[in-house]
């Protein structure tokens, strides 16, 4: 693979997404590879977040049910957005919440030990928000989470083998929770795998797609998962704090949510306003309180995005973007003491790469100064995302030899090797 600018330009002129990077608010004295973390906005979504807001001013209430997009149906209107993203159908998702209150509802609803069946399984890699979730509503049920959350380790604490997953899966776990991406290393879990053998022990399993959802393609419905759960703001480009999503499987539908409020409701009934509840038989069912509508406007302009680029050519791209870039970091950078801790095959890697160094975080301070954003994780990680549908290549070659350029002259020396307030 060549590693001059021009054919990294030329890369970007054959490009068949080129044209979406239009489509986003792009700083001129910025390469941001930080779109796992935060998104950028696009220009749909600002209109769309005016839209709802012109709404308001001109409907006031009556635009719970009138205008362009009533805010009553606006949850299940993007939830259908998320059918190709998830591999779902419409009445298996929903968009609400957050990432850790979804988990919240969706543990309160599908942990129900029984007999010896009392643990719940995660992993040490996992995100310490979901730990932290499934902690609390072990401590509900009055459980002990030092003996009641089974930890799966990592041979290296960056990757984690299916057969260790497999092997934990005893007699005693009543549930799984796992990250479809892990969101230091990247790494994809086989999910059609460990969900078929959790099945095959009469255990259920949900995932947390916030590292996944946006730049690879799945197909929940398809591999039988129980449940699964998601933030909108990286990969997906709703904006800060914006709406999550829930999935739940089919054959789940239709019974009482674990923690129900009004918006649980059948829609008919909603305004019947019993205090029996007729929970809707619909993912809408694991639906607590009223929509946060200016949280969810920004999704209706970003996921109409992916519906014209496909998951499919996004992912396509995403790896042709992370492909290139390993390639450059090894012939570039290999003097330096850079590790990469992300997987090389496809199916195991997602949308950023992950590289371990020393003095990983005054290299992020170092990378910033220059204009380019990256994101740093402790305790010694560097994360970069190309992202399919606005960093190009030429940005890719430019991080790469800006890199080089910091380690030959030392300038990240200048910076403490600590991490900042938001890292």
């Amino acid at each position: 693979m060549n590693t001059s600018r021009e054919y990294a330009c030329s890369l970007d002129r054959n490009d068949s997404l080129k044209g979406f990077r239009e489509e986003f608010y792009i700083s001129n004295e910025k390469i941001y590879l930080d779109g796992n973390s935060l998104g950028l906005l696009s220009k749909r979504s600002e209109k769309a977040v005016l839209d709802i807001l012109n709404s308001w001013k001109t409907l006031a209430i009556d635009g719970w049910t009138d205008g362009v997009h009533p805010w009553f149906y606006l949850s299940e209107k993007i939830g259908e957005n998320f059918a190709t993203l998830v591999g779902g159908i419409s009445k298996e998702l929903i968009a609400t919440g957050s990432t850790t209150t979804n988990l919240h509802q969706l543990l309160a609803s599908f942990y129900q030990p029984d007999g010896k069946k009392t643990k719940i399984l995660a992993d040490e890699l996992n995100f310490p928000s979901d730990i932290y979730s499934m902690k609390s509503q072990l401590k509900l049920k009055g459980y002990d989470p030092q003996e009641h959350l089974v930890k799966v380790k990592s041979k290296d604490s960056h990757l984690l083998e299916t057969s260790d997953i497999v092997n934990a899966m005893t007699d005693d776990i009543a549930l799984i929770v796992l990250p479809s991406v892990l969101y230091r290393s990247g790494q994809i879990l086989d999910m059609q795998a460990i969900t078929h053998a959790a099945h095959e022990r009469g255990i259920l399993i949900g995932f947390d797609l916030c590292h996944s959802i946006g730049s690879i393609p799945h197909e929940l419905s398809k591999w039988g998962v129980d449940f699964a759960f998601w933030c909108t703001y990286k990969h997906l480009n709703g904006g800060p704090g914006s709406v999550g999503g829930i999935y739940v499987n089919e054959r789940h539908l239709g019974k009482e949510p674990g923690l129900s409020g009004w918006f649980s409701s059948a829609k008919e009934k909603q305004f019947d306003l019993e205090h029996d509840l007729t929970p809707a038989s619909t993912a809408g069912a694991f639906q607590i309180g009223t929509p946060h509508v200016l949280s969810l406007a920004p999704l209706i302009g970003s996921l109409s995005i992916f519906q014209e680029a496909g998951i499919e050519a996004i992912r396509k791209k995403s790896l042709q973007l992370t492909d290139y870039l390993i390639h450059l970091i090894e012939i570039e950078l290999e003097d330096f003491q850079f590790e990469l801790a992300s997987p090389r095959e496809h199916q195991a890697r997602g949308g950023h790469i992950y590289l371990t160094h020393p003095h990983a975080a005054s290299i992020c301070k170092a990378l910033k100064y220059e204009g380019i954003v990256p994101d740093y994780r402790i305790p010694n990680g560097i994360r970069l995302a190309p992202v399919a549908l606005y960093n190009t290549f030429e940005e890719v070659w430019q991080t790469v030899q800006t890199l080089k350029r910091i380690m030959l002259e030392e300038h990240y020396r200048k910076f403490e090797n600590t991490r900042g307030v938001i890292a």
